[in-house]
């Protein structure tokens, strides 16, 4: 229910990769910049939009049966409002609407920035408004912006995709990329860290191809090192390049820019050169391993994970063995893996030599016990370091229980670490000792050795209402390079 006779509240749900994220602060922004306002957790909201993804297996099934649990609530409140966007939307059109007649608003990946008037427009003529179009109409980091957290951002530098693998139907609904202007990338990021953010993660469905739109093969390297110059800009990420563009000058960049983490997805999908060639993925092993080799030569504290799909058509045990000898090699710190199924409208989806499941789940099932061993020897490599931890906010799911908060590592590590003494708030950074190590975290069971109030945890507080702390006379840790919260990994759809 709306919180008062003139706002009306919404809620907008998020499936798939990075891109959708950021589309979705974009989406809140929106929806707030027009009067309503964010749902509490109780009660049925006034808007429900979903934010989909055409990518993952049974992504409609998950629609339409999240669809299929709101048109109750939709009969209680006739003026209750559901709206679909993002790639399934694109791609199903009318589809959505026909196996959903209660939804108001269909709207695609071009057109965010329509949702207010369209849902205006639904509700004057009381029918369906189906709004696609097939290209981008503004960029959507000119549209206003909801932020999810007070500290650390995404800051998208293009969009789109000008690859063609069989697997992936993203170009198709996102369009060929188009790239921003290097100073209007920089501005959005330093108008983000006047306003707290202390880390920001530049964003692209192929981010290190940047450039090919504007006719500079080292515009992302020059990017990375223009940002690197923003006083108070203490971490910086990009997420997720593809191996074809990944060039040396990135890899200098990297190394050679304070606050450009150490910290790199790089996805391989496969290991096999027969494989990556039916899959149109431009490389083959030996330039990934390359690729691999010269990142942790310049950088030997470099944390590297990947995207990996297992049983692609026409897959064979000895494609599948090179695929594990690539994750042997490459030791990432950890892998993003799925059990190939088929998406339509894919060239994939069409061709010969699907596996039979239980066939990929074996396979899946090794690569697993492979990657999970690794993890944890490379996660053993930290123990007795001194690290300064982001602190963040909903990381650590058992923390209210362990008396333990959590954040992220420089270099993207997730940490546990005991509660200190003195308050710190999502923002700040504590600098720990990691005394443990599992496969998917780490723990700091010490005393935190020092705790660095910053400029995030101070936006963060404003956040909340609370008022602000007074700081401490004294600060210890490390004094420049910071720790802003990490954000979650989720892997990109058009890698």
């Amino acid at each position: 229910m709306g919180t008062s006779q003139d706002s009306k509240s919404y809620k907008v749900v998020t499936y798939g990769c990075q891109m959708n994220v950021h589309d979705s602060e974009r989406l809140s922004g929106l929806l707030e910049d027009a009067g309503y306002v964010k749902a509490d957790q109780e009660g049925d909201p006034d808007l429900v939009v979903f934010n989909t993804c055409a990518v993952r297996e049974n992504a409609d099934n998950k629609l339409y049966g999240n669809l299929g649990q709101l048109a109750p609530a939709k009969t209680r409140n006739k003026s209750m409002q559901i709206a679909v966007g993002g790639c399934l939307a694109q791609k199903d059109r009318d589809t959505i609407v026909r196996r959903a007649p209660w939804v108001d608003v269909v709207f695609g990946t071009h057109n965010i920035g329509h949702l207010p008037a369209l849902l205006e427009r639904a509700r004057i003529e009381q029918q369906a408004q189906v709004e696609i179009l097939e290209s981008l109409e503004t960029f959507p980091s000119t549209l206003p912006t909801r932020r999810e957290s007070a500290y650390a951002a995404w800051v998208a530098i293009s969009v789109g995709c000008n690859n063609t693998c069989t697997f992936c139907i993203v170009p198709a609904l996102r369009g060929k990329e188009e790239d921003r202007r290097p100073g209007d990338v920089l501005a959005e990021i330093e108008a983000l860290v006047g306003e707290g953010v202390i880390e920001v993660t530049l964003l692209g469905q192929n981010v290190n191809a940047y450039g090919s739109d504007l006719g500079d093969r080292e515009a992302f390297s020059k990017l990375l090192r223009a940002a690197g110059q923003i006083e108070g800009l203490e971490r910086i990420r990009f997420t997720s390049p593809h191996p074809r563009d990944f060039t040396d000058d990135v890899i200098a960049a990297m190394a050679e820019t304070p606050n450009v983490m150490h910290q790199l997805h790089m996805p391989l999908q496969s290991g096999s050169d027969t494989v990556l060639k039916a899959m149109r993925r431009s490389y083959r092993q030996d330039r990934f391993l390359g690729i691999i080799r010269k990142v942790r030569e310049a950088m030997p504290d470099a944390a590297i994970s990947t995207d990996i799909i297992v049983g692609f058509p026409g897959e064979t045990e000895e494609d599948f063995e090179q695929t594990m000898h690539v994750v042997r090699e490459a030791r990432f710190t950890n892998a993003f893996t799925f059990q190939y199924s088929k998406r339509p409208g894919t060239p994939a989806a069409e061709m010969d030599g699907q596996i039979p499941k239980a066939v990929v789940q074996d396979r899946y099932n090794r690569l697993i016990a492979l990657q999970e061993e690794i993890s944890w020897e490379e996660n053993k490599k930290q123990v007795g370091r001194v690290l300064e931890v982001l602190v963040a906010e909903g990381e650590g799911k058992k923390d209210d229980r362990t008396d333990r908060l959590s954040g992220r590592a420089p270099d993207n590590r997730l940490v546990h670490f005991t509660r200190p003494t003195e308050p710190v708030r999502p923002g700040d950074t504590v600098t720990v000792e990691i005394t443990y190590a599992a496969p998917h975290h780490l723990l700091a069971e010490g005393p935190t050795l020092a705790v660095r109030r910053t400029r995030a945890g101070d936006a963060w507080e404003k956040r909340q209402g609370l008022p602000a702390a007074k700081p401490a006379g004294v600060m210890l840790g490390l004094p420049t390079i910071g720790v802003p919260a990490a954000l979650p990994v989720v892997t990109g759809c058009g890698d």
